[in-house]
């Protein structure tokens, strides 16, 4: 299906979207076939061709589902360690440049949640979608000469949520090679905040919240939010003009430019973990613009993870740069946050210390200085050298991994995201906030 394309149905029974799913799965296994009998004839045949394969027949697969099983794919993108290029790539296309809904299928949800057509309320509503994502597309709405963006989220999505992880666990675990003891931790994370994620009415709250509790940081700009105009499955903003965050790279901008959109990035998502023991979990491109001011504008506060006090209290002193010279401090953090089980031999313990050593003392690093250069792409070799490291230890690879706290999952990925879009932008920052 093409970016022009679209779509005017949505499989929303359980049978018909355990079938698209499952073909999916089946196609993967063709692919799978494929290769291997290439490798027969070629055995210098390399993988690339297979995962352009997979990565197209997945992404079109879920695309047409929307919701959760597509959001897992875009989750899946955002970390460079978990796949192949080819997989990243074709993925990332689900933050923001998946294929839209028709506007009659659009325009029913907003009755239905609404009332009243968007005609009805707006003098102008654009029946073409101004981006689509995994849960929703935005249109583009006007009152006199105010300007709205307004979020219509795609029918039957929420409640598809926890049959369509199950569906999507066996192929993602593939994809992954992570054991079912972790996918399942995964999976019951990702539900939960998903199921959080399609109530609008909650992202209203938090998105008003949070935007107001970080208004003062320089260079930082938030849409406002309009509760008469928004329901369960229709959320209206403000409209905000400007780039998209990967537009906005593409324009070369200087390096003045580049440190102060990451300055308040930083300070945006550092602010929110230190003081209001909540973060936007979703640092993905498409949920950012830059302005023609140069200032960073947050767009989507429907993935928000809220950091419990004992989780945070313990986590984040693994980032004191003396923690690597206080072992039993880390041991008893190690054992706060059940990163050892109980059926672990010592001799296992001691090399899942030496990783979490190794981890925490390359992901710490950006703290433990005055100034950091996010540019350094030296750096993130390290970081992607190491994650590939320890996916091909076999050793490792026998052990249960499904250890440490659930709430880890979102706040190590948040930080993943964030490490991504500061390299991307090639931002020095200065690390206004220490966690610990």
């Amino acid at each position: 299906m093409s970016k022009e394309e679209k779509q005017n149905k949505i499989p929303t029974s359980k049978v018909k979207r355990a079938a698209k799913i499952m073909g999916a799965s089946a196609k993967v296994g063709g692919n799978y076939v494929k290769y291997y009998a290439k490798k027969v004839v070629n055995p210098s045949t390399s993988k690339d061709s297979l995962h352009k394969d997979n990565a197209e027949d997945i992404y079109n697969s879920l695309s047409e589902l929307k919701g959760s099983a597509l959001k897992v794919a875009q989750m899946m993108s955002m970390d460079n360690q978990m796949l192949p290029q080819a997989y990243q790539d074709k993925f990332s296309l689900a933050q923001y440049s998946a294929p839209a809904l028709s506007f009659p299928l659009i325009s029913k949800t907003f009755v239905q949640q609404l009332g009243k057509k968007p005609h009805d309320i707006f003098d102008d509503f654009s029946k073409d979608a101004v981006n689509a994502a995994s849960i929703g597309q935005v249109h583009k709405a006007k009152i006199k000469e105010h300007i709205y963006a307004v979020k219509i989220q795609y029918p039957g999505v929420a409640d598809a949520i926890s049959s369509d992880l199950k569906l999507v666990k066996p192929l993602a675990g593939k994809l992954l090679n992570m054991k079912s003891a972790d996918m399942e931790m995964y999976m019951s994370e990702v539900e939960s905040k998903m199921i959080e994620e399609t109530d609008y009415a909650l992202e209203l709250t938090r998105s008003t919240f949070i935007s107001e509790k970080c208004s003062f940081i320089s260079n930082l700009k938030f849409p406002k939010y309009y509760k008469e105009y928004s329901a369960n499955r229709v959320l209206t903003m403000d409209w905000m003009d400007g780039k998209m965050f990967p537009d906005f790279i593409k324009t070369n901008p200087s390096q003045e430019i580049r440190n102060q959109v990451g300055q308040a990035m930083w300070d945006f998502f550092l602010y929110q973990m230190k003081e209001l023991r909540m973060v936007h979990a979703d640092p993905h491109p498409g949920n950012f613009i830059v302005d023609h001011s140069n200032n960073l504008c947050v767009l989507d506060f429907g993935c928000v993870k809220e950091i419990p006090e004992d989780f945070f209290n313990n986590y984040f002193q693994l980032l004191r740069p003396d923690i690597l010279e206080q072992p039993n401090l880390l041991n008893e953090v190690y054992v706060n946050m059940d990163f050892f089980r109980p059926d672990d031999t010592e001799k296992q313990k001691e090399k899942l210390k030496a990783m979490f050593q190794e981890i925490i003392g390359i992901l710490a690093k950006p703290f433990h200085n005055a100034v950091f250069d996010f540019g350094d792409d030296s750096y993130f070799t390290k970081i992607y050298t190491m994650g590939e490291g320890f996916s091909k230890d076999k050793e490792f690879r026998k052990m249960n991994n499904a250890r440490g706290s659930r709430h880890a999952i979102y706040v190590m990925r948040t930080f993943f995201g964030l490490y991504s879009l500061l390299n991307q932008l090639k931002a020095k920052v200065n690390m206004n906030y220490q966690l610990y």
